[in-house]
């Protein structure tokens, strides 16, 4: 389905049951994707209806159409109860209390005034791209087993990207629904977000990968953005990687102390909208927090300006092992 960012399609997989399918993951919640259904539907569906919808975290481009398809087809949706709560607090906050949590994490984190406008923006967005959340849903735990398509699949809840993000996977069929916990050649989005500054989803993230990365290598992934593949171990090896790299490069950027916009500026040197400028802010507070919460940064808080971090001296790295 088509996606109004520079990351341009996300994947949905329908699984037939024979009385009906299962869906994993709706789509972005907006007109677009709403008549690509209407228009998708009698040749894919024919008779038949969505039964069922997994949604695999609180995205937009995954959860978005739940309500709607709830309403069009009577869809059960299931999902994890992190996620859920997610998805509902965000469409019920009003636009003045999202725009007060942004203006706080923003002027935190140092960003400019002229900056912070169309910041503000892409933070209160997520009620207009997400159709009212269904108040029933069945809760999704991390090993329960659902039947869909033919087959059993496990539910595995990876953290980071999302609070309680469900992957399925289907040992006979070596089969691994990752949603967005891993992607083939793009990096998960790690962030952390207004709602909640100080926030450590790196941990949760690198906890995750690790455990992943024990699957059968022989597993076929199937993500939410692009292709199939196989070598779970290896991509998982190379998040590992990279998000490694990544809390070098922050402590590299601290010679000096400097605010969270400072330090995204270092790690993604290139132009940038304010749509993706929000994810690049949000992935450098994980990475700061996550060295804050190793002893390896301090962060300075004063009342009338901005956060500042600098590396921590030996006497206080040691002191927070």
């Amino acid at each position: 389905m088509p996606l109004p960012y520079a990351l341009d399609h996300v994947n949905l997989w329908l699984l037939d049951d024979g009385d009906g399918f299962t869906l994993v993951d709706t789509g972005h919640g907006d007109e677009a994707t709403r008549s690509s259904w209407e228009g998708l539907a009698p040749g894919v569906l024919g008779r038949r209806t969505i039964r069922r919808v997994v949604a695999t975290h609180h995205h937009p481009d995954h959860l978005g159409l739940a309500g709607w398809m709830a309403k069009k087809w009577g869809a059960e949706l299931l999902c994890t109860r992190a996620e859920w709560t997610e998805a509902r607090a965000l469409t019920r906050r009003t636009l003045r209390e999202a725009e007060a949590l942004g203006r706080a994490f923003y002027r935190r984190s140092g960003v400019p005034g002229e900056v912070v406008s169309p910041l503000l923006d892409c933070a209160r967005s997520y009620p207009d791209n997400v159709t009212a959340v269904p108040d029933d849903y069945r809760p999704l735990e991390d090993g329960d087993e659902l039947t869909a398509g033919g087959r059993s699949w496990r539910v595995v809840v990876g953290r980071g990207h999302a609070p309680e993000h469900a992957c399925l996977y289907s040992r006979d069929a070596r089969l691994f629904l990752s949603g967005d916990q891993v992607l083939p050649h793009i990096t998960p989005n790690v962030s952390v977000w207004p709602r909640n500054p100080d926030e450590d989803p790196l941990r949760g993230f690198l906890a995750t990968t690790a455990s992943l990365g024990a699957l059968p290598d022989d597993t076929t992934v199937l993500p939410s953005h692009g292709f199939p593949f196989r070598g779970l171990g290896a991509r998982c090896e190379e998040l590992t990687a990279h998000h490694r790299a990544r809390l070098e490069a922050v402590l590299g950027a601290l010679e000096r102390p400097r605010t969270a916009f400072e330090v995204m500026a270092v790690l993604f040197d290139r132009t940038l909208d304010s749509h993706q400028t929000t994810f690049a802010l949000g992935e450098a507070v994980a990475h700061l927090n996550r060295l804050v919460a190793l002893g390896r940064v301090r962060r300075e808080r004063p009342e009338d300006g901005p956060d500042r971090y600098e590396r921590a001296g030996p006497r206080t790295a040691a002191a927070r092992r």
